[in-house]
């Protein structure tokens, strides 16, 4: 009597169904706001389980790289950097016996990279720039003199800072850092430094600097910016 034949292994995992995932969309060359084929679809063409495909898509909707949108099925989503975001966030927070000297390390990541910048954005400037950053500097002023945090208004003033460089990615590091730093900040009972109108005075001479096209002088705001929060962390390391 013939043994029965075994029948040939699925690939079920969840990993096999992501990398698949992925490649299906390469392959395809798929973009953001292009809709993936369906559940059913995706396991005939990549030879996994529903299950699976599944548990994959809910892997990749965490990654960004997919969105569900109930009713009218899954698409390929911007891929931001959200779960590097996250990630950090509570990488830095994750142990109090690191965690202070981990958002010295996010300041002064953000430093390294507006340091970096000086060149291009004097190269880029403009007086419009000029106006639209010293009008965000000047709110900031104003909720700071009533005791009012400023955060959207010095995320604007670093999105609008950068609007103008060529490598997008810098772009979205810079406030991707911004960000970690600035939800990172309560979680670790960060309050402002108490010195921070020397941080607001900075965005001021950050723009005259580039306005003059000083590279020197662009150079000594940002670390005149930056300065405040490196105190305050000192001091807390010191104390620790």
């Amino acid at each position: 009597m013939e043994a029965p034949r075994k029948a040939a292994r699925s690939r079920t995992t969840t990993q096999d169904a992501v990398r698949d995932i992925k490649k299906y969309i390469r392959d395809n060359h798929l973009r953001t706001g292009d809709i993936l084929p369906s559940e059913t679809v995706l396991c005939e063409e990549l030879g996994c389980s529903r299950s699976a495909i599944r548990e994959a898509i809910r892997a990749l909707v965490t990654l960004d790289i997919v969105e569900v949108r109930h009713g009218y099925g899954t698409f390929v989503s911007s891929m931001s950097l959200e779960p590097l975001i996250n990630g950090m966030v509570f990488r830095t927070v994750l142990d109090n016996d690191t965690s202070v000297e981990n958002m010295f390390y996010v300041v002064d990541t953000r430093e390294i990279l507006d340091l970096s910048l000086g060149a291009e954005l004097i190269e880029v400037f403009t007086d419009s720039d000029r106006q639209a950053l010293l009008d965000l500097v000047e709110k900031m002023r104003e909720h700071n003199d009533r005791g009012e945090p400023f955060v959207a208004e010095d995320q604007a003033f670093h999105r609008t800072l950068l609007s103008r460089t060529k490598n997008p990615l810098i772009r979205e590091l810079n406030d991707a850092f911004w960000r970690i730093q600035t939800e990172a900040q309560p979680l670790l009972n960060m309050a402002m430094p108490a010195d921070i109108d020397q941080t607001i005075k900075a965005h001021i001479d950050i723009v005259e600097a580039l306005s003059k096209g000083d590279a020197e002088a662009y150079r000594a705001a940002v670390l005149n910016h930056y300065a405040p929060f490196r105190r305050m962390i000192a001091g807390m390391l010191d104390e620790n």
